[in-house]
């Protein structure tokens, strides 16, 4: 039984190493900067014609379905803005395009009502949102996801928020050469009246070369995300999932993955209130892996179906750097706690014994196409502050993201069932419960107010005053198409300007990692690695509270007071800092310190507090302010605070007016030399990953640092 799996198992992996060699490439333009992922290189529209979305009726010239139904090379730009209400599900059958959300003028635009689908290849969709609803859903074909796609191949989707789905809210999958990127998939509706009964579902993620990063999902009952392979890429899974927020699962959160060959990797994984109300175990869980059984491949019949290949299957998994604040054991060890601890072995035919153990772990990470990687915690606070259509973020996107940082559930559904699960919605009516205000005629979705498009003289997508700037020509519509050295056409310039700081601040702090865990040439500075280190309690090393002055974190850096004062944690991973004392960082050598980020909040509400003094330099009460309390909710705020020399060896701050509680990122600069070595040295020095974090035992594999140096453990 286990010999013809055995086989086809090797086999499986020799057809996914031929296909990934011939993935790689850096000879060709990505799809945009900050495209990532194995859908980077996806073409969409470039170079093709144009189609202006001047209104916002479901069809007919000028619709959104009007310019999704031309065929050909096309971009689709917006001169409007506000919420389409479809009338049907809208499936995009004709490809080679590029829907452009980020030039609507204004708020940005909402698809609600019905599905939209991908059907089609080679697709770029960016800075939509797609907010189904239940106002439809006796209409069997509205019972549907928010945003969806099978069987395709070269897709990205980038920065869409996608909520109130019917099924799953964001699935697409089951393609080849796809990203999902910096997206919020939240809210899906659990008793909304879907045929098969309760649902509550994220979103089913898989594929031949499929990347899913940056991504928050948050208030699902299950599927968050499902690890899904589909009959036509089953035996072709390769899967790269990594930093992603997953927060409030209520039911099995993240599982499937039969078969499937996939890296988690430095996700951050919050149970909330819905998560609470079930089992430790399942709060703890990263992944549920399992197989496809006998019973559902219908194996011992005489007819087995479409899923009898991959019968008995196990899959291969590299699983490393994810994060449960909740749970220190879980991010100490994510395998026994979040994956073995999950898998049930009766559940899986008996066949999960140590030999599948020990088979399924990885040592080293599939190869995955480039990705800016973060440690789990910063991809946290960088996922929260700009994933979803963040270009102008609206209140349904504030909500979760407020939620999901202060561990709440600011609406629940009313149903018997749901209504015993914080923050799980039946309706996207359920949210009026955050107005409690709110008139007869409050809507779920959010007013997107548009305003004039900017003059367009010969139609080409782009501004006449950007083409005035970049010396075009504003009466020739063909100079949109031209294609420059960098591989970019003019429209694809001024479309990436307006999003640009939005994509670099994602990914500051972060390192853009290619699959052999060697840094893309396109990414690697010359004169100095800039790494982002978190001093937080959820870096902090020893117990929750203490009574040394000296508070050490993983990560190499450690900080002493002049007051004896003891650690404290607070609220959302910050630490308590009193008044009037002054604090020391002790900083790792070889590492320069030139910009302090500070987030948090004044633990009072008897009177404001402020940064003081940071490096020598002092500051007054109006200056870097947490204003006071209001009663006992704490008012957060954040500072990004340039040195105006850097700090090596130590840095001083200091708080004044009351107790602050804070979380700081310490931005550093750090040599880039890479010294190859077979062996590590004995006691040469503390070792880190690329993450920070202090590596003790036998090393696998990888990169590491050592006295400020890169080496490389073969």
């Amino acid at each position: 039984m286990y010999k013809t799996s055995f086989i086809f198992k090797v086999l499986s992996l020799l057809l996914c190493l031929s296909s990934f060699q011939t993935v790689y490439s850096q000879d060709k333009p990505i799809a945009f900067p900050g495209a990532e992922g194995f859908g980077r290189y996806t073409t969409g529209g470039r170079g093709g014609a144009v189609y202006h979305v001047t209104n916002l009726n479901d069809s007919g010239t000028g619709s959104f379905r009007w310019a999704c139904e031309r065929s050909g090379i096309r971009t689709i730009v917006f001169d409007v803005s506000g919420t389409i209400h479809l009338k049907s599900e809208l499936k995009l059958r004709n490809g080679n395009v590029t829907i452009a959300g980020q030039t609507a003028p204004g708020d940005g635009i909402c698809i609600a009502d019905y599905p939209f689908v991908i059907a089609a290849d080679n697709v770029i969709i960016r800075f939509l949102r797609f907010r189904l609803g239940d106002q439809y859903v006796d209409d069997e074909k509205n019972q549907g996801d928010g945003l969806g796609g099978t069987d395709n191949k070269n897709i990205i989707v980038d920065h869409c928020s996608v909520s109130w789905s019917i099924d799953e809210c964001l699935s697409v999958y089951g393609s080849e050469n796809t990203t999902v990127q910096w997206c919020i998939a939240a809210q899906s509706l659990r008793e909304s009246g879907h045929s098969k009964g309760a649902h509550g579902y994220g979103g089913n993620w898989g594929g031949s070369g499929a990347t899913y990063h940056h991504n928050l999902l948050a208030h699902h009952e299950s599927r968050a995300p499902r690890l899904g392979p589909r009959p036509d890429t089953q035996t072709d899974e390769r899967m790269d999932m990594r930093n992603n927020v997953i927060y409030n699962w209520a039911g099995n959160g993240c599982y499937g993955g039969e078969g499937m060959n996939v890296n988690i990797v430095n996700n951050y994984y919050k149970p909330g209130p819905a998560t609470n109300t079930r089992k430790t175990d399942m709060q703890k869980r990263i992944a549920g892996i399992g197989i496809r059984t006998s019973e559902y491949t219908d194996h011992d019949t005489d007819k087995p179906n479409e899923w009898d290949v991959m019968w008995h299957v196990w899959g291969d998994f590299y699983v490393d750097g994810n994060v449960n604040p909740k749970y220190s054991d879980v991010t100490n060890d994510n395998w026994t706690y979040g994956i073995y601890n999950q898998i049930s072995n009766s559940g899986n035919d008996n066949t999960f014994t140590q030999e599948t153990r020990d088979t399924m772990r990885l040592s080293e990470p599939l190869t995955f196409e480039a990705v800016t990687t973060h440690s789990a915690e910063m991809a946290y606070d960088r996922v929260l502050a700009y994933a979803g259509a963040s270009l102008h973020r609206d209140w349904v996107d504030e909500l979760v993201v407020n939620d999901t940082r202060n561990g709440g559930a600011s609406c629940t559904g009313t149903s018997s069932a749901t209504s015993k699960l914080p923050g799980i919605i039946d309706s996207q009516d359920d949210l009026k419960q955050a107005f409690p205000d709110a008139g007869d005629d409050w809507s779920a979705w959010p007013e997107l107010k548009s305003e004039a498009a900017p003059l367009d003289t010969d139609g080409d997508g782009m501004p006449d005053a950007w083409e005035d700037a970049n010396g075009l020509d504003k009466n020739n519509a063909s100079d949109g198409k031209t294609i420059g050295a960098d591989g970019y056409s003019n429209l694809e310039r001024y479309m990436n300007s307006i999003v640009a700081e939005i994509m670099e601040a994602g990914n500051e702090g972060g390192t853009l990692l290619s699959g052999n865990q060697i840094y893309d040439d396109d990414n690697d500075p010359s004169d100095g690695e800039t790494v982002v280190y978190e001093l937080s309690s959820d870096t902090y090393l020893n117990s929750d509270s203490g009574n040394s002055a000296l508070w050490i974190f993983n990560n190499g850096f450690s900080i002493s007071n002049d007051g004896g004062k003891g650690y404290s944690k607070g609220e959302q991973g910050c630490v308590k800092y009193s008044s009037g004392v002054q604090f020391t960082v002790n900083i790792p050598s070889g590492k320069k310190v030139t910009k302090v980020g500070i987030y948090g909040y004044d633990n009072y509400a008897d009177g404001d507090s402020y940064l003081a003094e940071l490096n020598g330099m002092e500051y007054s009460e109006t200056d870097y302010v947490f204003p006071a309390k209001i009663g006992t909710t704490p008012v957060y705020k954040s500072y990004d605070i340039e040195l105006v020399s850097p700090a090596e060896g130590t840095l001083t701050f200091k708080a004044a007016g009351k107790q602050c509680v804070w979380k700081l990122s310490l931005t550093t600069t750090t040599p880039t030399g890479i010294s190859e070595i077979n062996t590590d040295e004995k006691n040469a020095g503390k070792i880190y990953n690329l993450q920070g974090v202090e590596m003790k035992g036998s090393l696998q594999p990888g990169i590491y640092i050592r006295n400020g140096k890169k080496f490389v453990v073969k």
